[in-house]
């Protein structure tokens, strides 16, 4: 019966989740994205931080007076993660076969999805926005009770870089929550359809592979990692932070009011008339600026951990390599076809793609 419920555990969390999201106070917002076949801008209700500090609250709770142990979901991982993976399959197929073929292959439609922004009741649940939801939040209950493991393990010695990573994972999840409207501008929300990657990624991968670094270490004896490391962590972490939270602000406030600065950066454009794109701040560095934030803040959250030898940790990062590369290949694709000699000329006046002065 206990493996039953921990297989459950992510449908049951999610469902909380879900039913919080619902009930919360939340903020109407207008977004990016245009309603299929119309130029109406779709609308998001948000409140993913009040639903995130609820949840918390919750666990907490429920350790504090011993009515599952804080440490619960590390204990039980292999069977939440089985039951996650069905979950994510059983969602892929929910939300690809009731709609019309886009790919000659059904693997591709699978992977891709067939819809693009999929909502119920007028926007008050969006697929998109309440799927990156489910994930940090489940993430951040993973990271806190794999944490809440290492120190019922080694009490006063438990690993000091241990804690600072559990603290930057933290921060990503509440600064991705408090920002969530910014997300209604990035390449994912606008562009990709969903599907199996986006679906099961956010439902299975984003809250159990982001725990690697944990999941690999807090059973191990606890490390001291040097103050230099401690300081070198952080700093990488939070100037990846600055890269990509701020190119995605600037982009961000640019589209809402184009001759709003940010920073005190005044936006420089080039034109064609009818489309109009950023060469300057940020954006004037490379053509994908913000995924070179996102790797170095996973690269500074696995140094901080303490066993920089280790392999496992390492794959979080190669993750947004894997990831990123090609996402920024399909899309300078996808800007070319949409913004033609407008993008010859901005790729141009901005040559690096990813990384300033290398590529």
């Amino acid at each position: 019966m206990k493996e039953v419920i921990a297989f459950l555990s992510p449908l049951i969390i999610y469902i909380f989740i879900t039913i919080l999201h619902i009930l919360l106070p939340g903020r109407w917002v207008t977004g990016y994205a245009q309603k299929e076949g119309s130029n109406e801008k779709l609308r998001y209700r948000l409140n993913g931080l009040y639903v995130l500090i609820t949840v918390v609250f919750t666990w907490f709770v429920l350790g504090y007076y011993n009515i599952i142990p804080w440490n619960w979901l590390f204990i039980n991982r292999w069977y939440a993660l089985s039951g996650a993976f069905c979950l994510g399959i059983i969602f892929t197929l929910i939300m690809v076969l009731p709609y019309k073929p886009l790919k000659p292959s059904i693997l591709t439609d699978l992977f891709l999805g067939r819809v693009d922004n999929p909502q119920l009741w007028n926007g008050r649940v969006d697929a998109k926005m309440w799927l990156y939801l489910i994930g940090a939040v489940l993430l951040e209950l993973n990271i806190l009770s794999y944490a809440a493991h290492h120190v019922m393990l080694n009490g006063s010695q438990s690993s000091n870089g241990l804690f600072l990573s559990t603290f930057l994972i933290s921060f990503f999840v509440v600064e991705y929550l408090n920002f969530e409207e910014v997300h209604l501008y990035t390449y994912d929300l606008v562009a990709e359809k969903v599907g199996f990657k986006l679906g099961w990624g956010c439902i299975v991968f984003y809250p159990f592979f982001y725990t690697i670094g944990h999941w690999s270490t807090v059973e191990l004896p606890g490390a001291y990692t040097p103050i230099w490391l401690l300081v070198l962590s952080a700093v990488i972490f939070f100037s990846g932070w600055v890269i990509s939270r701020g190119a995605n602000l600037q982009k961000y406030y640019f589209k809402k009011d184009p001759a709003k600065s940010f920073l005190g950066i005044t936006p420089k454009t080039i034109t064609d008339g009818n489309n109009h794109l950023l060469v300057n701040g940020y954006w004037g560095l490379s053509r994908h600026i913000n995924y070179l934030g996102e790797i170095l803040m996973a690269t500074g959250i696995v140094l901080s951990l303490g066993h920089p030898l280790l392999i496992w940790p390492w794959l979080y990062p190669l993750y947004y390599v894997a990831l990123l590369f090609p996402r920024q290949m399909d899309d300078d694709k996808r800007c070319a076809e949409k913004y033609g000699a407008l993008w010859t000329e901005y790729k141009k006046q901005v040559p690096y793609r990813i990384i300033p002065k290398l590529y």
